[in-house]
């Protein structure tokens, strides 16, 4: 009498899927392909701020009195934090609301990839446009315009952060502002008309000595006007902080500002954020 042995059955392993961080990376490479083979887009998106700091700074050229600086030395960091803001809030705000319309979302979010790899995506993509719109107006501010770059580690550091947690609130914003438009096509008027209007309260087209009291409060209350005045601070010399509200650069108001508005953000994303239109439910 002969006894078989079950030999035991090969356990088959489902393969593990990346980490949400791994996909993020391929998402994030992914965006900016799809942003860099746009041309009209690429062209659009760093010369704006080039094209209008060309037309302020050469329209308004004197000095300013008892500043120490240029009309278009001011102008330079103020570019920079709205150009900060456009490849962030105005990027994310109209492009998220036309992947919603077009019902990319909705299909992204019917894959295995976790959703904040597609958020992390965008965050590599605004972090990568972001830099290269600031670096492209330093070369043009330290160029034409004689703006000197911070001399200290400590300038730079400040710079940094202001970079940081001024990209990031924006971005967030762009994330939450992105569920207002009704649709696709409405999203540029809805996105574009609020960050117009912040261009021109928050001092990057006239002067903060020449905005009513009023219209700075409305100002404050945002991120753009603390990045400009924060950037002011890292590029311009101290004499110009008589043109300030406060006399003063206040660097730890705006890194309380923009902090808070990091957080802030983020709940406006959590509480407003949808994959599908209204219409779709």
């Amino acid at each position: 009498m002969t006894t078989t042995t079950a030999t035991p059955r090969a356990r088959t392993v489902s393969p593990r899927l990346p980490r949400a961080w791994t996909l993020g990376l391929h998402r994030g490479a992914l965006e900016l392909k799809q942003f860099f083979r746009q041309r009209e887009q690429v062209v659009f998106t760093f010369a704006f701020p080039v094209v209008f700091l060309f037309l302020f700074a050469s329209i308004f050229k004197d000095d300013v009195g008892g500043a120490g600086v240029t009309a278009s030395q001011l102008y330079v960091p103020a570019m920079m934090a709205a150009g900060i803001m456009s490849t962030s809030f105005q990027s994310l705000g109209i492009s998220i609301a036309i992947e919603r319309d077009e019902k990319v979302l909705r299909r992204l979010r019917g894959t295995p990839m976790p959703p904040a790899s597609y958020f992390l995506g965008k965050i590599w993509l605004v972090l990568v446009t972001g830099a290269l719109e600031t670096v492209v107006l330093l070369l043009v501010g330290t160029t034409l315009y004689d703006v000197d770059l911070p001399s200290s580690a400590a300038h730079w550091f400040d710079f940094a952060w202001i970079f940081v947690l001024g990209l990031t609130a924006c971005a967030l914003l762009g994330i939450a502002i992105s569920s207002v438009p009704k649709s696709g096509k409405s999203a540029t008027s809805v996105v574009v008309l609020p960050f117009l209007v912040l261009q021109f309260i928050s001092g990057v087209y006239i002067s903060v000595a020449t905005i009513p009291d009023w219209m700075l409060s409305v100002g404050a209350l945002f991120p753009l006007k603390w990045m400009c005045q924060g950037l002011r601070g890292v590029f311009l010399p101290d004499s110009a902080r008589v043109l300030e509200q406060a006399g003063s650069w206040e660097f730890g108001r705006v890194a309380l500002v923009l902090g808070a508005w990091c957080v802030g953000g983020l709940v406006l994303c959590l509480l407003t954020f949808r994959w599908k239109n209204r219409r779709d439910g």
